[in-house]
């Protein structure tokens, strides 16, 4: 199932974050695609604070590649970055195998490690809108996600 939706401004792009956030669950995996600019890190930091306090410090893991989110109640987030990842073979060694198994996994770059992402995930792709701050993201659900997309409507 495939929805597109034209999001305003970043606070819409939180918004989705944290609606997305609120229906994740242990196993789920959200790969961010889009060109550099996009909104794939804005929509993981609001993802993070939607299911924390709202006050966490997020970095961009663009160096260390990977972050995790302890959230009280619920599961681990990974937040991956794999724009840096020179071998699709070197996800093995930051864990993936730990987070797509345990863990919420949001990855930006999904397409450096395509062959070892699982089919069962959401993909969403961010780019630029009709207008300088908007956004237009499409989410392609498999199966888990396809209700919940459904129910987003537009906006």
């Amino acid at each position: 199932m495939r929805a597109v939706m034209e999001l305003a401004d970043e606070r819409a792009t939180v918004r989705l974050a944290a609606r997305l956030a609120a229906e994740a669950r242990a196993g789920d995996v959200i790969a961010l695609q889009g060109p550099l600019g996009s909104g794939k890190t804005t929509f993981a930091r609001g993802f993070i604070r939607a299911s924390g306090t709202g006050r966490e410090e997020v970095p961009s893991p663009t160096f260390t590649l990977v972050e995790t989110y302890l959230v009280p109640g619920r599961p681990v987030i990974w937040h991956f970055d794999l724009y840096r990842l020179e071998a699709a073979e070197e996800i093995h060694e930051l864990g993936v195998e730990d987070a797509f198994a345990e863990g919420v996994s949001l990855i930006e770059w999904p397409e450096r490690i395509a062959a070892l992402l699982p089919r069962e995930r959401l993909d969403l792709t961010l780019r630029s809108g009709t207008a300088p701050r908007r956004r237009i993201a499409t989410l392609d659900a498999s199966p888990r996600w396809q209700a919940i997309i459904a129910g987003l409507g537009h906006g």
